[in-house]
């Protein structure tokens, strides 16, 4: 009898259909197992990179080198135009523009100096044109006259004064040039010129357009002579300055040699005048802010290390990766002082010989 039963058991077992979840009950699939060889931050905010993903970020280190560096103070500086090496072209009369032997030059082009950038045809008002077409015609009529009196003055040669008749010509001549200056003025045309050789950088004219006097037409400035103005509000910087370098972007550092400092104060602060000392255009333009790091003639202990080494960690402070292990980054909060717009002088956080990120620096601080 057991064993009848135990067949029936095991028969309802294997013959039981298999429990199915209806239409949108199902979980999906299994989620894949972690790999364990993937870039994560650890509970200590470390991060772990495998080599392969070094490689494929790029990541480059440096050993660090404890140095004397020169004290640095930061300022805000302006680009500003040559007065020497840079021009603006302004018509002295209104008028019309018309395009010259080489059409009207665009922006970035070079130009020579002397170089005839555009006509202005004057377009004179109607009254005032009206005024020299009847001076005009005064004035040729006046010299009609003095034409017939020195002709007759001419037959009688001998009967009458010399002086007379050298008066009488001398009137037709100064008639003569008073007529055509007269006519001029009422179509004269002004050539525009370029006042130094240079590349055009600003270029507000299009054919046809009514100027008036005076109005800004053309900028030039040579991208090789360029100058920086920057606003200190320490007055004794002035003595102090060694060298000095623009930044207009992170990584990017403009060389500069200190020209002078004016000795009134705008806005409170004295402003000092740099030139710049690269062969060659410069990644300046006029009218562009910049960062202006002075180096003064005072010492301080640091480690230089390039500017992309440094980031922001989640509370903003400035940080760099420090490689400890083969596949193991520490981020280590430090306090810096700029040396030029490329380089950066870790003053405090940091040790001489350990390898700091200098290339990937931001792409490990995103691991999570």
């Amino acid at each position: 009898m057991k064993r009848i039963l135990s067949s029936l058991v095991l028969a309802s077992v294997f013959l039981t259909p298999a429990a199915l979840a209806g239409p949108g009950h199902d979980h999906g699939e299994s989620a894949p197992a972690a790999s364990s060889n993937s870039p994560k931050r650890n509970p200590d905010g470390s991060v772990f990179l495998p080599k392969t993903s070094q490689r494929q970020l790029a990541v480059r280190t440096v050993l660090t080198e404890a140095k004397t560096v020169p004290q640095t103070v930061e300022l805000t500086g302006r680009v500003l135009m040559d007065a020497n090496a840079g021009g603006r072209v302004q018509p002295t009369q209104a008028g019309r523009i018309e395009a010259g032997a080489r059409g009207l030059p665009q922006l970035g082009q070079s130009v020579r100096k002397g170089e005839v950038l555009a006509i202005v045809r004057s377009s004179a008002g109607a009254i005032e044109r009206a005024n020299q077409q009847a001076q005009s015609a005064e004035l040729s009529a006046q010299l009609e006259l003095a034409r017939r009196r020195a002709a007759r003055l001419a037959q009688l040669e001998g009967t009458v004064p010399q002086k007379d008749i050298e008066a009488a010509q001398a009137d037709v001549g100064s008639l003569q040039q008073r007529v055509a200056a007269v006519r001029g003025s009422v179509s004269a045309s002004e050539s525009l010129v370029a006042p130094i050789s240079g590349v055009i950088s600003a270029a507000n004219v299009v054919a046809g357009q009514v100027v008036d006097a005076r109005e800004l037409l053309f900028e030039i400035v040579d991208p090789a002579r360029l100058m920086v103005e920057a606003l200190a509000f320490d007055a004794s910087l002035l003595s102090g300055i060694s060298s000095a370098s623009a930044s207009p972007a992170a990584g990017v550092s403009v060389p500069l040699r200190f020209v002078g400092a004016g000795r009134a104060q705008r806005e409170g602060a004295i402003p000092l005048l740099f030139r710049t000392t690269a062969t060659g255009a410069v990644p300046l333009a006029v009218n562009q802010p910049v960062k202006v790091v002075v180096n003064t003639r005072n010492a301080i202990q640091g480690i230089p290390v390039p500017a992309a080494s440094v980031v922001k960690n989640p509370s903003n402070q400035d940080t760099v990766w420090v490689h400890t292990g083969a596949e193991t980054f520490v981020p280590r909060p430090v306090r810096t002082v700029a040396l030029d717009g490329a380089t950066v002088s870790v003053v405090d956080g940091l040790k001489a010989g350990e390898r700091v990120v200098t290339q990937g620096a931001a792409l490990v601080n995103q691991v999570r």
